[in-house]
């Protein structure tokens, strides 16, 4: 009985932000191609176009259009939004799994064991940015984006750290966007190679002690602002590398937090 009503819950929740996000004209951005030959550059994110950056409106009409609302939850990094999962990058993904990383690069790899640890990073990471404890996330999180989150953290109120922690448990849906496998080709002697996933969490804040207490999700969820606010979404990209001989972890090079409301509202 209480599977079940875990299960209505977790589709209430889903059906409203998949109901938010249509209203929404926002269009996803293409991301890079799932196998890409890198160069012997760092592999980081790159500058793309996206929803979040500032547009300047006309003047030239009687009435002017006013500036859009600020963001209850501004970027953290400059990265494409990602909500929902692809077909075809599913397709490939399992493809990759299957056919690449397990034959070639390890053979213990599985995907349900990568985003139960993806989802424990997850809260790690959000637990110290929500801190300002940035200094506990070296060695997991990639010194570049650790600059560009201290940057952006400094723009942001208490309010709004406190909204970036998320417990895992809290987590009601979840799944890996993009894997992508990278070789080196500069440097034949070593073949240095790498893996990286993108992964997307969809999150409620307090759904843990909802869930415990048996709390029933209202059915209008949609017109409380108390729910509409809770809900948020996570970006965050894993690398490691896979070269012979090395032995590495699993880093963060992508972290990004945003509302669902934010995006209807723009």
């Amino acid at each position: 009985m209480f599977l079940h009503q875990r299960v209505q819950t977790l589709k209430q929740i889903s059906r409203y932000v998949r109901n938010i996000i249509d209203k929404s004209s926002t269009k996803l951005p293409q991301t890079t191609s799932a196998v890409v030959k890198a160069s012997n550059q760092r592999f980081l994110p790159t500058s793309v176009s996206c929803t979040g950056c500032r547009r300047n409106y006309s003047t030239d009409s009687k009435d002017e259009i006013p500036p859009r609302k600020p963001r209850s939850l501004p970027m953290l990094m400059d990265f494409p939004e990602l909500i929902w999962p692809s077909m075809i990058k599913s397709i490939k993904n399992w493809i990759m799994v299957q056919f690449i990383i397990r034959p070639y690069f390890d053979r213990e790899f599985n995907l349900p064991d990568f985003i139960k640890g993806a989802k424990q990073a997850l809260q790690v990471v959000s637990a110290a940015l929500s801190g300002g404890e940035l200094k506990n996330l070296e060695g997991l999180v990639d010194r570049r984006t650790l600059q560009d989150l201290k940057e952006s953290m400094g723009k942001m109120s208490v309010a709004q750290r406190y909204d970036l922690m998320v417990d895992k448990k809290d987590i009601y849906f979840s799944f890996p966007y993009q894997v992508g496998v990278m070789f080196d080709e500069e440097d034949e002697q070593s073949q240095k190679r790498f893996v990286e996933i993108t992964m997307v969490f969809h999150v409620l804040k307090g759904l843990k002690g909802m869930v415990e207490r048996g709390d029933p999700i209202p059915l209008n969820i949609g017109v409380m602002p108390e729910f509409r606010d809770k809900i948020s979404i996570c970006n965050y990209r894993f690398i490691k590398e896979f070269t012979k001989g090395v032995d590495s972890d699993w880093t963060v090079n992508v972290v990004n937090h945003f509302k669902p409301s934010d995006l209807v509202d723009e």
